[in-house]
């Protein structure tokens, strides 16, 4: 039991680490498109029903855009600015947003 507590917790611990090797200086330059709805700094903008963004996991945003991307999860306004972007783009996306300093 001790073991499997053991590896629980650093299971744990593990999956709150940012887990991707993104370019936050691409991310930046591709963030550009998020910005009207989700605004500058990613504190997101209820007149666009957009959330905060800023401060949220890597992983976080990566299986979101997948999830857009896929249809897994329905959101018709965000496909247009994801549906050319690549996986390295999320993870890009994804190290910048990560970084950005929750206001």
């Amino acid at each position: 039991m001790t073991k499997f507590l053991s590896s629980l917790v650093m299971l744990l611990m593990l999956t709150t680490v940012n887990s991707f090797a993104g370019d936050a200086s691409n991310g930046q330059q591709l963030y550009g498109k998020c910005v009207l709805c989700h605004g500058a700094n990613g504190e997101g903008k209820e007149s666009q029903k957009a959330p905060q963004i800023s401060g949220q996991f890597d992983w976080y945003i990566v299986k979101a855009l997948n999830d857009f991307k896929s249809g897994a999860r329905k959101n018709p306004t965000m496909m247009p600015y994801i549906k050319g972007l690549s996986q390295s783009d999320f993870e890009d996306l994804a190290a910048y947003i990560s970084q950005i300093k929750v206001k």
